[in-house]
């Protein structure tokens, strides 16, 4: 497997495993159980945003276009 192929992996499974941190904190009742998901969760964040930064730079990761401000303004008034 090439350094690419398993950036992109470990970057979708971050994803994921944000999404399921979110989910988690949403649903706990116990208050230091989600303190300590929610420190888990920033940790991850930062770790994501890092490689992502790294990924970018070496050319393995292309985010979206920007949206145009037509776009912008077509979801904008969907949502209200």
């Amino acid at each position: 497997m090439d350094e690419k192929t398993m950036v992109n992996d470990v970057l979708s499974n971050v994803k994921s495993e944000l999404t399921t941190y979110q989910t988690s904190i949403t649903e706990a009742a116990n208050q230091e159980l989600r303190q300590t998901m929610q420190t888990i969760r920033n940790s991850s964040e930062a770790f994501q945003y890092e490689l992502f930064k790294v990924a970018q730079a070496k050319g393995y990761y292309q985010p979206a276009a920007p949206a145009s401000q037509m776009e912008i303004t077509n979801v904008r008034n969907q949502l209200q």
